[in-house]
């Protein structure tokens, strides 16, 4: 038994070794000796948000999330440029069913990545029922049943207001998603996430994609297979920034009609390679 447990003892320690090598030299050979900014907006201007660098997705249709807000175009009191800020404010000031007005910005078609590091600098809304989130989608939806999440999404920000102080970071994939119950996700604590602005940023590389506030990295997701459906990310995608008001999270526990407006403000927005 001594002689048997020795020898399992030596293989754990050799298997945990050359793994623990394996993972150093993944992020030894994929981290960057310098990063070249390559789009950015700095919002040092006034009114609606630069037409080259941002679309809107417009309509009322629940966003496959049971969402209460009708997303706008082009209106100024859901999407403006103000005193050097992004603000995208969600307002009670909708009608019928749909009782909230937001907006939900894209780069899509103006601006896309594969790998790279993109940061944006924000203050988040606060209150039961809001649903801020900046994230990422691809641009060209053909793996799977070309449709979500066949074809992955990242999850940069996500914060919903009922978890005051709580922000998370996810991807979802074909194998592993909020449906299947594996998403792969982790929280970090921002206490002061509603009152002060910070940097929610991810490091994407071909087998990893880290996530950051500030400068503290706090979760990292790697590729568990190289094929589609457990890694999708090895193509162009675009960056969202949006507040969603209820849905099938953010209003899990209903909405608090007193709080609106209320506003995601953004400092800037940055993305380099």
């Amino acid at each position: 038994m001594k002689r048997n447990f020795r020898f399992l003892s030596v293989a754990m320690s050799t298997v945990f070794f050359i793994s623990y090598f394996l993972v150093l030299t993944v992020l030894a050979e994929e981290s960057p000796k310098e990063w070249n900014l390559v789009f950015s907006d700095e919002f040092d201007y006034s009114g609606v948000p630069d037409p080259k660098k941002w679309s809107y997705d417009k309509g009322c249709t629940g966003w496959g999330n049971r969402e209460a807000q009708c997303y706008t175009k082009e209106r100024l009191e859901n999407a403006r440029v103000e005193d050097g800020k992004l603000i995208l404010e969600a307002r009670r000031d909708g009608s019928g069913r749909q009782q909230y007005t937001s907006a939900r910005l894209t780069t899509k078609d103006k601006a896309q990545w594969t790998y790279g590091r993109v940061e944006v600098c924000a203050k988040l809304p606060s209150g039961r029922g809001v649903w801020p989130s900046i994230w990422m989608l691809p641009l060209k939806w053909n793996y799977g049943k070309n449709y979500w999440p066949d074809n992955g999404e990242i999850d940069i920000m996500e914060y919903v207001g009922y978890m005051s102080g709580q922000v998370h970071g996810s991807v979802h994939t074909f194998q592993h998603n909020i449906r299947k119950g594996n998403l792969e996700t982790k929280k970090i604590s921002v206490p002061d996430a509603e009152q002060a602005f910070h940097v929610y940023a991810i490091e994407w590389y071909p087998k990893r994609i880290d996530f950051f506030v500030d400068s503290q990295k706090y979760f990292s997701v790697f590729q568990r297979k190289n094929n589609w459906r457990y890694w999708p990310f090895f193509k162009d995608f675009y960056l969202l920034l949006n507040v969603a008001v209820g849905g099938s999270w953010g209003g899990r526990f209903g909405i608090d009609t007193s709080i609106f407006p209320q506003r995601m403000e953004v400092d800037y927005v940055r993305v380099y390679q």
